[in-house]
C-alpha cells in the first residue's frame, strides 16, 4: 500500500470510529415507550374482604400503557383491551400528563369508573441515587431510591442516554428518563418494554379534558374524606393515601 493509501485509510478509520463514539454518546430527547405493569393483587391489598376475591389464579395482573415524551412534556396513558376484564376494577388506569417549563401535571384518575381530574405542580422527591445498574431495553440505568414515609419505599431505574426528566405514573426529578419503577414489596412494578426514538405527533402529546372541573390534590383528599371515608364500604379504608401512593 502506497503512503497515500495508507494515510486515506487512517483518516477514514479515524473518522469512522468518531462518528460511531459520538453517535453512541448522543442523548436522546422524544420518544416513544411502552411500559408493562405487573400488580401483585394479594400484596396490593391488604383488606380482608378485598382478598377474599384473589386466589392463586387472578393474583398477577398485567397491563400495558404508553408513555409519549420530548423535552418538555410527557403523556402517559393506559393501552386499554377490548376483552373483558372482571377483575379490572382492581387496578388503576390513570393518566398523566407533565409539563416541565410550567412546572405542572394535569392527571385524569380513574375511580370506579368515573374520571377525576387533577390539576397541580409537580411533585418534588428526594431521590437518593445509587451504583447499582441494570439494562432495560438496551440501556443502561442506575437505580434510586425515594424513601415517602416509614412504611413505603418506592425504587427506580433511570436512564442519563433519555434526557428528560420524567417518567411512567407521573414520576420524574431524576437527571435522565424512568425506565422501571417498583414498590419496594414488589406489589406493583413498571417496566419499559419497547422504546421507539422518533417525534411524537401532535394528538399524542395532548391529554383531553374537556370543560370537566379540575381539582388539586388538598381539594380532592377533602372529598374522598367526606365522600367515601364515612361510608360503610369505606370506613376504616384510607382511600387518600391508596389512590397516591405514589406521591
Amino acid at each position: 500500500m502506497n503512503s497515500k493509501g495508507g494515510i486515506k485509510l487512517t483518516f477514514f478509520l479515524f473518522f469512522f470510529a468518531w462518528f460511531t463514539n459520538s453517535f453512541g454518546q448522543q442523548v436522546i430527547t422524544h420518544g416513544k415507550i411502552v411500559f408493562e405493569r405487573r400488580t401483585n393483587l394479594e400484596k396490593r391489598y391488604k383488606d380482608g374482604r378485598m382478598k377474599r376475591m384473589i386466589n392463586e389464579t387472578n393474583k398477577i395482573k398485567m397491563e400495558s400503557f404508553s408513555f409519549y415524551f420530548n423535552d418538555t412534556i410527557s403523556v402517559f396513558k393506559p393501552i386499554l383491551s377490548n376483552e373483558e376484564d372482571p377483575m379490572g376494577w382492581m387496578t388503576s388506569k390513570n393518566s398523566y400528563y407533565q409539563q416541565l417549563s410550567k412546572n405542572s401535571q394535569l392527571i385524569v384518575f380513574n375511580l370506579f369508573g368515573q374520571n377525576i381530574y387533577i390539576k397541580d405542580s409537580l411533585p418534588t422527591r428526594n431521590w437518593k441515587i445509587t451504583e447499582n445498574k441494570r439494562t432495560i431495553c438496551g440501556y443502561e440505568c442506575r437505580k434510586a431510591i425515594y424513601q415517602k414515609n416509614d412504611s413505603t419505599r418506592i425504587y427506580a431505574w433511570y436512564s442519563p442516554d433519555i434526557a428528560p426528566s420524567v417518567g411512567p405514573e407521573g414520576f420524574g426529578g431524576l437527571p435522565g428518563t424512568i425506565l422501571g419503577v417498583a414498590t419496594e414489596d414488589g406489589g406493583i412494578i413498571y417496566f419499559a418494554k419497547t422504546i421507539e426514538i422518533s417525534p411524537a405527533k401532535k394528538e399524542e402529546l395532548v391529554l383531553e379534558i374537556g370543560k370537566n372541573k379540575t381539582l388539586t390534590f388538598a381539594e380532592l383528599k377533602k372529598k374522598i374524606e367526606t365522600e367515601m371515608s364515612n361510608s360503610s364500604w369505606g370506613k376504616g379504608m384510607n382511600f387518600f393515601e391508596d389512590l397516591f401512593r405514589w406521591l
